[in-house]
């Protein structure tokens, strides 16, 4: 990223071009906005993560409901002088508690379906109390083989007492799952405001990136159309060449521009009709040498990302040099990162400041990694040895 940070640019990238890219501002001062965009997609919200989550839901409901059911048949075994052992306090138990949960339940999905429930799920769990001791009582009876009339059976205290456990248990058991719903239910509708607010933040960045980019293909063709409009007063076929590889560029820039993502070897291909470009213009002052390996040449990348790089290494590095130099751009993968640097041997970046540039390559430069990458991409300009600059971009290789 030969950036000549030309002239106007030398003296103020100078003091800051070690600076990695989540430090830098622009240059009006203020801090560039932090973010991350990729190409926005529509978000599908689920609330659970299982494939099924009723049958998950039932699944866990069964599992503390048998929990509870056990500290029933416990309390009842050892703390009241029933006799009864805790095997059959714990049929009974299971038998009327799984009743009460299916009543309930059933009750509720039929009065309310999905939708939440009001004050009157109250009567609902009272209503299904004496029919889930009744009914559990029977069941428990018939699986334990019981004669049918006991003498605790008809002991009003007894049935009194289970009566009242089984409605507080009730009570507790409604309280307890309905609670529960309603922190799922709130947690799900944090996450979908979440994931919307996400979307909105995702679809506002990628217009700021749009414009942006927009702002590098003015800054481009006006340069290639003024350097045109001069060289056709004196060299006309060499302006009619000239125009020929612009028309070529265009085309094959025409739908790259505009894409969110483009891959790594047509950015390279792009770079390289643009060099012809200037190399035209400039002829044997500029030389240069573009170094892709070919395992990286199908990685996404954002278009036009290296080509205002490029533009200001030969504007502020090689153009203003009587001998012109080279520019080198090359990729490599390190660590997971993908690496691109642009290499010249221009003035350097200590060059006395000249004619003062606009920048905007730069600075788009700088907002479109911030945006796109966050902390994860660094961008560096160093002295590249022994003339010219080089900057250094290193970023999340995607696949």
């Amino acid at each position: 990223m030969g950036h000549r940070l030309g002239h106007a640019w030398h003296g103020r990238l100078f003091a800051r071009r070690r600076q990695p890219l989540e430090t830098a501002h622009d240059r009006t001062g203020n801090k560039e906005a932090a973010g991350l965009t990729t190409p926005t997609q529509k978000l599908r919200i689920s609330a659970q993560a299982s494939r099924h989550p009723r049958l998950r839901r039932l699944a866990i409901d069964t599992a503390f409901t048998g929990a509870f059911n056990v500290l029933i048949a416990l309390a009842i075994t050892y703390l009241t002088p029933l006799g009864s052992s805790f095997g059959t306090n714990l049929v009974f138990s299971m038998c009327i508690g799984i009743l009460a949960v299916v009543l309930i339940s059933g009750g509720r999905l039929v009065l309310w379906g999905e939708g939440k429930p009001h004050w009157s799920l109250l009567l609902l769990v009272v209503a299904a109390v004496p029919l889930a001791w009744f009914g559990g009582h029977g069941l428990a009876v018939w699986l334990l083989g019981m004669p049918a009339h006991l003498p605790h059976a008809l002991d009003m205290r007894y049935t009194g007492a289970s009566l009242v456990v089984t409605l507080l248990a009730c009570l507790f058991g409604t309280w307890f799952f309905w609670s529960r719903g309603k922190l799922q239910y709130l947690e799900a509708q944090a996450a979908l405001e979440k994931a919307r607010a996400a979307a909105i933040e995702k679809q506002a960045l990628q217009a700021q990136l749009q414009l942006l980019q927009a702002q590098i293909e003015p800054h481009m063709l006006f340069n290639t159309l003024a350097n045109l409009q001069a060289l056709i007063a004196f060299d006309a076929p060499r302006a009619q060449h000239m125009l020929d590889q612009l028309i070529q560029y265009l085309r094959a820039t025409l739908a790259a521009a505009r894409a969110p993502q483009t891959t790594l070897g047509q950015e390279f291909a792009l770079l390289q009709a643009y060099l012809e470009l200037m190399a035209i213009r400039m002829g044997p002052r500029l030389a240069y040498a573009l170094d892709l390996p070919e395992p990286l040449r199908n990685l996404p990348l954002p278009p036009m990302l290296l080509q205002p790089l490029v533009e200001n290494a030969i504007k502020h590095g090689l153009e203003p040099k009587i001998d012109g130099g080279r520019i080198d751009v090359s990729a490599r993968s390190i660590d997971g990162m993908l690496e691109l640097t642009v290499a010249d041997t221009g003035l350097g970046l200590d060059a006395p400041p000249g004619q003062p540039g606009t920048g905007v390559g730069l600075d788009n430069v700088r907002e479109r990694l911030r945006a796109l990458y966050g902390d994860q991409a660094d961008f560096r300009l160093q002295p590249n040895l022994p003339a010219g600059a080089l900057a250094h971009l290193t970023l999340p290789m995607a696949t």
